[in-house]
């Protein structure tokens, strides 16, 4: 397969070959950095661990040059030390979660934020046919990191170029950068992640470059999963004791005239209207 990137890697962590390991994905995770498909996309990596039907491949768009987080044994590392070190990681994320494939394709992250979307659309084309994935996790649409939207727009830009009857089936954009808990319920998509968190934590706990550089994200985004668990109900007791919100975006590669601002912006208007409504019902 040609990527864009000089330097892009296909792993696959139980040795099949490529073309077997690629066709057999049934649940793709597209994140910008190495350890966002860890944080945002466990639904995915536990619905298929352990299982010969259903397979989760991971795809590490940008090279994690930009990387702040260089104390201890990091500290003297420069950009290209970080860049190995990272896909390092990521890739022993994927043999622990037991990925069919992990995709690092190694790009700058101004090629995300960039106005010419060709390189990555390019790029996400030919994984998503040699995939054909059913599911797809990415970034939500209103995370606040100009990466994770640059490439999940660029994302909902290659699916529609598809034939719908090609396209996957769902398509949902997860938590990193902001926390989806704002949504009304109406539009959350919860997802249950309450099994195997030792396998969670291990998978964010592989990433130490990140992790004692002084952020934290195993603790974090197991303490969001948790707080999610018990917060999304007042009035009922806790179903889960992990839980991950997501925004739906298969609307958007069902209907190619639905604008993905627009479809944002209705998601906080909701919230607005949520908000009025209780102001009204209160006496406010």
């Amino acid at each position: 397969m040609d990527f864009s990137c000089e330097g892009a890697q296909l792993y696959i962590p139980d040795g099949t070959n490529a073309a077997e390991a690629l066709s057999r994905t049934t649940h793709i995770g597209i994140g910008a950095h190495q350890d966002d498909l860890e944080i945002m996309a466990y639904d995915g990596i536990l619905k298929c661990f352990q299982r010969d039907d259903q397979w989760f491949t991971g795809v590490t768009v940008t090279d994690g040059r930009g990387c702040p987080t260089r104390t201890g044994v990091y500290a003297d590392y420069d950009d290209d030390d970080m860049i190995n070190v990272r896909n390092k990681e990521q890739k022993k994320a994927a043999y622990v979660g037991e990925y069919s494939a992990q995709f690092l394709l190694n790009h700058p992250s101004s090629n995300a934020k960039s106005s010419d979307s060709a390189p990555v659309v390019n790029d996400y084309v030919h994984i998503l046919k040699a995939t054909m994935p059913e599911v797809v996790y990415t970034h939500n649409l209103a995370d606040k990191h100009d990466t994770h939207v640059g490439l999940a727009i660029k994302l909902i830009e290659a699916i529609r170029s598809f034939p719908k009857d090609e396209r996957p089936k769902k398509i949902y954009g997860c938590e990193v950068w902001r926390d989806l808990d704002w949504l009304v319920d109406s539009d959350k998509v919860a997802f249950d992640v309450s099994e195997h968190p030792n396998m969670q934590m291990s998978l964010v706990a592989v990433f130490d470059s990140q992790n004692s550089g002084g952020k934290r994200y195993d603790l974090a985004t197991q303490g969001r999963c948790r707080a999610h668990a018990t917060y999304h109900e007042s009035h009922g007791i806790d179903e889960t004791t992990g839980t991950i919100f997501a925004m739906d975006l298969t609307p958007l590669i069902e209907d190619d005239s639905i604008d993905p601002l627009e479809y944002t912006i209705a998601h906080i208007e909701r919230l607005s209207n949520d908000v009025k409504d209780r102001f009204g019902r209160v006496g406010g």
